[in-house]
């Protein structure tokens, strides 16, 4: 819990007087998957190739409450296996009642996926759909007027289906991911 002292302005403060406390919980922020592909995924060599690309919203739902993003990094899971991660936006101030569309994409370096993965992966798709996991941990603070919070450590566990074709399945767009502070 956030607390913050208020203390009255008053040019006749009497001793005895005492601050007026004021505890503040504003909301986490809602973070939506929008787009999720895995191009590729039904080529046998696709994982030389493989890439994944993503876009999620970040909503501030506060209505006097402001949010930083200090950092943010995006990484993908396969059955709990990293496949990447990557950084995702550069520090940002979020202001109350908005939306911020975040992109990612990895490809090169950042992805982990070898063969036998990928044929793990082929395997699922024959069955209908391959599930990931996207852990998207951000380095938040809220801002109340001039007032700064302490530094908050936020997670958004984004659970994503791919079809055949490597793309979002619909009953998983526009899925809002659970989000926790640790």
């Amino acid at each position: 819990m956030t607390r913050l002292a208020l203390y009255r302005s008053d040019p006749n403060h009497q001793p005895g007087q005492y601050p007026v406390t004021t505890h503040l919980r504003p909301h986490r922020p809602r973070v939506h998957i929008r787009e999720f592909s895995l191009p590729g995924l039904g080529k046998t060599d696709g994982f030389e190739t493989s890439h994944v690309s993503f876009k999620i919203t970040a909503h501030n739902p506060n209505q006097n409450v402001g949010v930083y993003y200090d950092s943010m990094e995006g990484s993908v899971y396969y059955k709990e296996k990293r496949v990447g991660s990557t950084k995702l936006t550069h520090p940002l101030y979020q202001d109350p009642k908005n939306t911020s569309l975040i992109e990612g994409d990895l490809r090169g370096p950042t992805m982990a996926v070898n063969r036998d993965r990928w044929k793990e992966m082929g395997r699922d798709r024959n069955q209908g759909k391959v599930v990931f996991r996207l852990d998207v941990v951000s380095v938040i603070r809220f801002k109340v007027y001039s007032w700064h919070s302490k530094m908050h450590r936020m997670h958004a566990n984004c659970y994503i289906e791919v079809g055949w074709d490597g793309m979002l399945l619909s009953r998983t767009k526009d899925k809002r991911c659970p989000v926790y502070f640790t």
